[in-house]
């Protein structure tokens, strides 16, 4: 089970990985955008800042995600994002739902996993 968990999170780290340096450096392709999608991303582009702090919380999160020790502290990082993709793909980008589903799980499933590490947070 530890090799399972270990190589799903390494592919869930290094997806965000690619992700957020794709944010720096726009090497993947962009889909064909919907009409609401193209207002949405005008938006993010008056506000220059956003698109690098997203891309630098999805690179950090995904390395500290990869790594046993820092797994718990990565989960978190990365859940503001993942309430963000999974919001986009339910209003805007429908077909997409699956992927942003079995990331939530894969989250959730190392959230739990490490809960007692989130007691003291609680409280």
């Amino acid at each position: 089970m530890n090799y399972v968990k270990f190589i799903v999170c390494l592919l869930f780290g290094l997806m965000f990985i690619n992700a957020g340096l794709d944010k720096f450096f726009h090497y993947m392709p962009m889909p064909e955008l919907t009409e609401s999608m193209k207002k949405s991303f005008a938006a993010f582009e008056e506000l220059s800042w956003i698109m690098p702090l997203v891309g630098a919380v999805e690179i950090i999160g995904g390395a500290l995600f990869i790594f046993p020790k820092t797994r718990a502290l990565g989960a978190i990082v990365i859940l503001p994002i993942m309430v963000g993709i999974v919001l986009h793909n339910f209003t805007k980008a429908p077909e997409g739902i699956v992927i942003a589903v079995v990331f939530v799980a894969i989250n959730l499933w190392i959230l739990i996993d490490n809960r007692k590490k989130y007691e003291a947070l609680i409280s």
